[in-house]
């Protein structure tokens, strides 16, 4: 029995002579730009055409409710609106407030962990895998469970603080009070996400070189010259970028305080993402919101920007 042809044998055979002849001139850098050219095309569409949209939109009164509406130009208004009002200030407050304590504690307790799980003590693979379960699950799970967890009156939450510190259950309601309700946010970020920055820092431990601890021992630097010297300058790259991409997850945060308090109460935990919700689907004031948009991507690319350069600067020490 004669063997099957291979597959570029058989595509090369189906392939119509006007064709072929025209793809015998071709470098294998131009077939290479031909077959990666659709999928170009199509992240460009998905991508760069609402960019350009909302762009345009916001420079207009347009809104999504009113489409048949006449349509005007409106300069830079929405910009200056927006720059000079403060109830968005209030909003870019909270998610500073935000951004800034669930990066430290998850920088903090997740290179924690992966110095621990690193030491490769017995059963450090089972503990590896029930740390990283919080970031398998669904925001949606995630945010619908603790605020179950958080409920006063059976929620286990109040119990086990109630249990250390001795205050009773019901004296206090996390989601509801204007002091707690943003750690209480916080708190579910951090046990969510820890697992991911501790997995970025644990690729960074263990890509150190045994032979630089050992030759630091035979140099008799003690347990805690090395990490100061060799384990937290090698790692600092991997730390900084595991900051870089939870920063960016974090400023557009949406869905955990949209489950947990949608804002409130009163505006205490209304992150900005909140905010352009409301501006878009709720006031329907699509220009203004998509300048707002606008205003948010120019600021997380300015500053992911520099980051990135500090980052390089690290790196090339």
């Amino acid at each position: 029995m004669a063997s099957t042809p291979h597959i570029a044998t058989r595509a090369a055979q189906a392939t119509p002579a006007p064709i072929a002849r025209r793809m015998r001139g071709l470098s294998d850098r131009a077939i290479a730009w031909l077959f990666i050219a659709p999928t170009m095309l199509l992240l460009l569409a998905i991508n760069i055409f609402p960019l350009i949209w909302t762009v345009r939109l916001s420079f207009t009164n347009f809104r999504a409710n009113r489409p048949n509406a006449e349509v005007l130009g409106v300069g830079i208004d929405h910009y200056v609106s927006i720059l000079t009002d403060p109830d968005v200030w209030g909003p870019m407050q909270a998610t500073a407030h935000f951004l800034f304590w669930t990066i430290a504690l998850q920088t903090l307790i997740g290179f924690t962990l992966a110095y621990l799980i690193d030491r490769k003590f017995r059963g450090h693979g089972f503990w590896t895998t029930l740390i990283l379960i919080p970031m398998m699950l669904s925001p949606a799970v995630v945010g619908n469970f603790w605020a179950f967890l958080y409920q006063p009156q059976i929620g286990l939450f109040n119990y086990v603080v109630s249990f250390f510190t001795g205050i009773p259950p019901s004296s206090f309601e996390m989601l509801g009070s204007v002091k707690l309700a943003p750690w209480a946010i916080v708190i579910v970020d951090t046990w969510m996400w820890t697992p991911y920055v501790m997995l970025i820092c644990l690729a960074g431990l263990r890509s150190i070189p045994d032979y630089i601890y050992e030759a630091a021992e035979v140099d008799r630097a003690s347990a805690w010259r090395q990490f100061w010297s060799i384990t937290l300058p090698m790692v600092l790259p991997f730390i900084m970028l595991a900051v870089l991409f939870r920063g960016i997850e974090n400023f557009k945060m949406f869905d955990l305080v949209n489950l947990l308090t949608n804002g409130g109460p009163g505006s205490t935990t209304e992150v900005v993402s909140i905010t352009l919700k409301r501006e878009a689907f709720e006031k329907w004031r699509t220009g203004y919101s998509s300048a707002l948009a606008i205003i948010l991507f120019v600021a997380v690319f300015g500053l992911a920007n520099i980051y990135v350069k500090a980052l390089n600067a690290v790196k090339n020490r």
